[in-house]
């Protein structure tokens, strides 16, 4: 007998064979059916010009229920604007009937990065960019013979090589993600990747700088900009001689280029480096001592605003008055936000004899130094921008020095 509930992962998981169907109490006509084999597809009724249809959304196996949902909303929405789509489906079947094969390169760039752009048109081809690279071995295969096993093969190299498990597992998903999208659209039945479990990993990994660490980093950021300097003093004396216009003198200029105020920025604030890469000029304010996160470059997706310490403050108070004309904060030579500080960032760790740091942890460090310093955990949540507490109790754990003086103040 048919029952009536919210359509959820609880709802799903706790469908019987007997009850045979799912009704949603949200969206009028979304269900979900089991078979007698205990198999759970995902449907949509309608009427449209009388006729009465039901569209199949896809297997449980392949849609999780959030993704069902959406699918069903974005249906429902154009039938609203008295689109057939089921129609649109058949044709878009018989359309992949007639290509006999759709090639995973041709569905990422016909079909999936036109979608994404529809999305979030910043990320689009980052996305599909990173598809193509990361799996350049599967771009001419069809979408439905893509395997399990060659994906579990892919991870396998991709471990040997040292890549974090949170890496492989987000480029896994990517493609998963991908795939579920031709399942909804028609495009080919089911895939392959429902088999491929994530990988679980520790990832409650906190790595901060030691007091001399952080020394050895900060001496290193220095003579990084004497050296830089030193370049550009010998630099313009051999323009000078050819009677060249000599480049801007570094001499006076706190800073030699953006690492420095970069870095000395990451540790005060606790930002992402995306957050930090795309702020702008008008996200600080100098008068006010503080600067803003905006939504669209938060993790989160919520904007927050940080206040800023001395040492930030100055850092950045100095970059603006050696760039007075930039529109983004850190900038390339094209003039907009830089992407990457890979290359500097491990030159300055090798130098302050730093392993096993990634430029995230300055985020844990901040992180760290404040809950050291004794600052509750609900204010480090707020500065960090995490949703919940728990994120945070991750983040910011005590140094085991402070643990065991605090434990010697009852000794």
């Amino acid at each position: 007998m048919a029952i009536k509930k919210k359509i959820s992962a609880s709802s799903i998981k706790q469908l019987r064979v007997d009850d045979k169907r799912l009704n949603d109490t949200e969206i009028p006509g979304f269900h979900a059916r089991i078979s007698s084999s205990g198999r759970i597809v995902y449907y949509l009724f309608y009427r449209l010009d009388g006729k009465q249809v039901n569209l199949k959304l896809g297997p449980a196996s392949d849609l999780t229920p959030a993704q069902a949902r959406d699918l069903a909303r974005e249906k429902m929405g154009e039938v609203a604007k008295g689109n057939d789509v089921h129609a649109v489906k058949k044709q878009t079947r018989e359309e992949t009937l007639r290509r006999k094969h759709l090639k995973l390169s041709i569905f990422l760039e016909e079909r999936y990065l036109p979608f994404l752009h529809t999305r979030n048109p910043k990320t689009a081809s980052r996305t599909v960019n990173h598809l193509r690279s990361r799996f350049d071995f599967l771009l001419e295969k069809d979408l439905d013979q893509i395997t399990a096993w060659e994906i579990e093969k892919w991870r396998s190299e991709q471990r040997k090589l040292g890549k974090a498990p949170a890496t492989i597992n987000y480029t896994v998903n990517t493609l998963k993600g991908a795939l579920s999208r031709a399942v909804e659209w028609g495009l080919i039945e089911r895939h392959d990747l429902t088999k491929v479990k994530a990988i679980k990993s520790d990832n409650t990994r906190v790595r901060y700088l030691t007091e001399m660490e952080e020394k050895r980093l900060r001496h290193a950021l220095k003579e990084r900009g004497r050296n830089i300097r030193l370049a550009r003093q010998s630099a313009n004396e051999h323009r000078v001689k050819r009677n060249q216009e000599p480049y801007p003198c570094l001499d006076e200029v706190a800073f030699a280029d953006y690492l420095e105020p970069l870095v000395l920025v990451a540790m005060n604030t606790g930002l992402r480096r995306g957050e930090l890469l795309n702020l702008a000029w008008a996200d600080i304010s100098l008068t006010g001592k503080y600067l803003t996160v905006r939504a669209r470059n938060a993790k989160s997706k919520e904007g927050r605003t940080v206040p800023l310490n001395k040492e930030a403050f100055s850092a950045l108070a100095n970059w603006r008055q050696q760039n007075p004309n930039s529109l983004y904060i850190y900038e390339g030579k094209s003039g907009q936000p830089l992407t990457d500080v890979k290359k500097p960032w491990a030159l300055v760790l090798e130098a302050a004899f730093i392993s096993d740091f990634k430029f995230h942890d300055l985020r844990h460090h901040f992180a760290s130094k404040l809950v050291m310093a004794g600052v509750d955990l609900n204010t480090v949540r707020e500065l960090l921008g995490h949703a919940d507490l728990n994120m945070t109790l991750r983040y910011a754990h005590l140094a085991p020095e402070h643990k065991a003086a605090a434990v010697g103040l009852i000794g």
